[in-house]
């Protein structure tokens, strides 16, 4: 299906009829996928219950869905894209968040992260971590040197996501890369799990520190008022310390020795 402008996705999340088409079974929590029409415009979303969250020990119950909005509006006041088209509504099986499905449609040459032969790894990538297949063979886990990652690592630190595997990385045939699935994020607590540690300890691009001073401008124009719909009033301030900690040191975050910073499974 083609791309649709931001303003026609959005009219259709928020009043078009929802169709229950199947199931992520790999999904930890009820992650449905549909087919959303209102007129003439056709589309696939995906809808993701409250009803179908499973409780965490670490965040309280029932509040994924409005992560994953809040996601969204801090992925807009980044003026990225870097979230699809994210919205909370009622369906079929109750309020949920409905995220517009964005089909990943390159060929496996193009990828830009994952595991891959420890001899054929590009000379520009960023190596995460080694392993070995069933049969022993070397796989390093590693991504490519690529601005659009390092968007999403950026914004991945700001929204403190406890969850960015490689599957949740979206790279399409029209260039733009997408994260989705962030339902684990904005934790007062620093939690930040992610394969994307390839810049760790090295200096924000000039893009990235434009960005980061946008949001802490956005942040007391409207910005911690949205998210403080969605999030405790202490989760909404650990967004302007996040914020201001990344433009004072002015580097990528580094992972925390002390705790898992790989989730898992990575891809």
């Amino acid at each position: 299906m083609p791309a649709l402008p931001e303003d026609e996705a959005l009219e259709l999340l928020r009043h078009g009829e929802l169709e229950l088409e199947g199931r992520l079974m790999d999904a930890s929590n009820a992650t449905l996928r549909c087919v959303i029409t209102l007129g003439d415009t056709v589309a696939r979303c995906v809808y993701k219950p409250v009803s179908g969250e499973r409780p965490l020990w670490d965040f309280p119950d029932g509040t994924l869905a409005g992560r994953e909005y809040s996601a969204w509006l801090l992925s807009e006041a980044t003026g990225w894209g870097i979230v699809p088209p994210t919205l909370l509504r009622d369906g079929p099986l109750g309020p949920g968040m409905v995220q517009l499905w964005i089909d990943d449609e390159q060929q496996s040459d193009d990828l830009l992260l994952g595991f891959v032969p420890a001899n054929k790894v590009p000379r520009s990538w960023r190596r995460i971590m080694s392993a070995r297949d069933e049969r022993g063979r070397p796989f390093v886990l590693a991504h490519a040197d690529d601005p659009r990652l390092a968007r999403i690592a950026v914004f991945d630190a700001v929204a403190n996501n406890a969850d960015r595997k490689g599957g949740h990385v979206i790279d399409t045939v029209d260039g733009s890369v997408h994260g989705v699935d962030h339902g684990i994020c904005f934790h007062t607590e620093d939690k930040l799990r992610t394969i994307i540690w390839g810049w760790a300890g090295e200096p924000l691009p000039d893009e990235g520190i434009e960005v980061l001073e946008k949001l802490r401008a956005q942040y007391s124009a409207g910005l911690a008022e949205a998210l403080g719909e969605h999030l405790t009033p202490a989760e909404v301030g650990m967004v302007s310390v996040r914020i201001a900690a990344l433009l004072k040191a002015r580097t990528f975050p580094e992972p925390d020795e002390d705790r898992h910073a790989i989730p898992w499974p990575p891809i």
